[in-house]
């Protein structure tokens, strides 16, 4: 099954209601985070990446829970049931789930720490992902709209995780060239003294 065919068959439109409600939530977080640049509390590319984790995680919820149809109540709670499933059993199709799941959160990993504007110790940004994970999973055993299991919520967090790791490695980089070029104009400064 491909990504398509999981949104589609996973997936209804969002109602008028869910769209109405969605938009109004983004304009109250819109609204304060703008006043708090114009305060200059944060900075405009916080603004930006704060705005951008909300829809994203508002896409995220919505196929995850709020789009889908309910159905029975389901749940795994036994701790990496899918690997098990994988390594024994050789089921591709949970492979490529338990990889899809660490992608999901990946981008808010990315966005955590321009959010923050330093950069995020890896372990708050799995603690953050799980987090969501698991207010996605108990939606979804409350709503009776997914399998609720222990699973997705390790790799969204993982998932989360190795975003930030890689945006803290590019702010590392940017932050190293910033010094490398501060101290090439000192040193071009100093000799022509």
């Amino acid at each position: 099954m491909d990504l398509y065919q999981i949104w589609t068959a996973h997936n209804r439109p969002w109602s008028m209601r869910e769209i109405v409600l969605f938009l109004i939530i983004l304009s109250v977080c819109s609204f304060f985070s703008i006043r708090a640049a114009h305060r200059h509390q944060i900075k405009i590319y916080q603004v930006l990446a704060s705005l951008a984790l909300l829809v994203y995680l508002g896409v995220v919820f919505a196929s995850t829970v709020f789009t889908r149809m309910p159905t029975v109540r389901q749940y795994e709670l036994i701790p990496f049931w899918s690997w098990y499933e994988v390594f024994i059993k050789h089921s591709r199709s949970l492979l490529v789930e338990n990889l899809l799941n660490i992608l999901l959160l990946l981008p808010a990993g990315v966005l955590l720490p321009i959010i923050f504007a330093r950069r995020l110790r890896p372990s708050v940004a799995f603690m953050i992902g799980a987090l969501i994970s698991a207010v996605i999973e108990v939606s979804q055993l409350i709503l009776r709209r997914g399998l609720f299991e222990w699973d997705d919520m390790f790799h969204n967090g993982l998932g989360c995780m190795l975003g930030c790791l890689i945006v803290n490695a590019v702010m590392e980089r940017v932050k190293r060239m910033k010094g490398l070029k501060k101290m090439k104009k000192r040193e071009k400064h100093g000799g022509h003294s």
